[in-house]
């Protein structure tokens, strides 16, 4: 095998979704492979990478978890800019944070501007799918619904337990890769003199 060969590609995906529907802990059990019961707020925002490897490519994702108050939501643009995809996360017993998905995809494609909005890699989680039947708000049926009618992918998700932790950031970083492969080759000018319209102007007009 050529692994020496090998072109390592670096992904950044931002985690986002209300308050307390688990976005640390998805975070921390996909990166440390550890959860906490206990909960802490994000302040702003934290990043974790990890280096994996998806359909024979080297691919370093970084992992953006932003806070999910509103008064953190105007730190927006700096860290939603150069988004390679977007996860965003509910809280399978609390169907008020699942509501909340159509208003944190439309902050997402403000904020971050991607020039693919019709197909950026968007990926849904209903975490804490470890909790009883009875206390579920947001049914399976109803959320794969949503996901389907917006063509993104849907997981239901455990923090605490994995389940479908690691299959869900793999879909992340495969839907990543492809638009990235559809979107290449970009070519981008060495430098640009943005100086040099005027400088013409300036002589065809005699100024000094």
């Amino acid at each position: 095998m050529a692994s020496g060969h090998k072109k390592k590609v670096f992904l950044k995906v931002i985690i986002l979704g209300d308050s307390g529907v688990g976005k640390t802990s998805l975070m921390n059990r996909y990166v440390k492979d550890k959860f906490s019961h206990q909960y802490k707020a994000t302040i702003g925002a934290d990043f974790q990478s990890k280096d994996i490897e998806v359909d024979g490519r080297t691919v370093t994702l970084q992992t953006w978890d932003t806070a999910g108050q509103e008064r953190f939501q105007s730190l927006g643009v700096a860290f939603y800019r150069g988004a390679d995809a977007c996860i965003l996360v509910y809280d399978v017993t609390d169907a008020k944070t699942f509501d909340s998905l159509d208003t944190w995809m439309e902050e997402f494609l403000i904020q971050a501007s991607p020039r693919n909005q019709d197909t950026f890699p968007f990926v849904v989680l209903g975490n804490k799918s470890d909790m009883s039947e009875s206390d579920r708000q947001v049914p399976a049926a109803k959320a794969q619904a949503w996901c389907s009618k917006h063509k993104i992918p849907h997981f239901e998700t455990s923090a605490k337990t994995a389940d479908n932790v690691e299959l869900a950031f793999l879909t992340v970083a495969r839907n990543a890769l492809e638009q990235q492969t559809e979107s290449e080759p970009i070519f981008i000018p060495d430098s640009i003199d943005l100086n040099a319209e005027q400088k013409t102007e300036a002589k065809s007009t005699g100024c000094c």
